[in-house]
């Protein structure tokens, strides 16, 4: 099958997905570029929240090397 009817179909296989972001239901698919979120706004939040540091990994904190202008 190709053309429009085929899009469609491919576009709502896969599975059902909530966005991290707001909470919307999406299929979780290569069509969308923005996937898991489901948009880009949703996406851009998120890495937002990541780079200012909301989110965090649990572990131990790291140790500077010697010499990295840290007091040691």
């Amino acid at each position: 099958m190709t053309g429009k009817k085929a899009d469609r179909q491919s576009s709502a296989t896969g599975p059902e997905v909530i966005c991290p972001g707001c909470g919307k239901r999406l299929r979780y698919s290569t069509d969308n570029p923005w996937r898991p979120f489901c948009s880009e706004r949703c996406k851009t939040i998120d890495l937002g929240a990541w780079a200012s540091e909301q989110y965090r990994i649990a572990g131990n904190d790291l140790e500077s090397a010697p010499g990295d202008g840290e007091p040691g």
